[in-house]
């Protein structure tokens, strides 16, 4: 069974897109990275695949990039 490493993300507002999460993880460079990262590489959102960069992510979300998952939470 493969560990997967758990971490934390802080969302400052009310959400962030999955393209904004993306670039601030240094995951991608840009928007238009996102939109091919996405179409080439499993992202899933609480489970579920997702391949939208304007997907709007909320503290509680659960999303797992690249073996990593994230764990989204309030930040300032």
């Amino acid at each position: 069974m493969k560990v997967k490493a758990i971490e934390t993300f802080a969302i400052n507002g009310e959400f962030i897109t999955l393209g904004q999460f993306l670039k601030d993880e240094c995951i991608v460079a840009s928007g238009g990275q996102a939109k091919w990262y996405l179409k080439d590489n499993p992202v899933l959102l609480n489970g579920a695949s997702e391949d939208r960069r304007g997907k709007k992510l909320y503290p509680g979300d659960r999303l797992e990039v690249a073996g990593t998952e994230y764990e989204l939470v309030q930040g300032l």
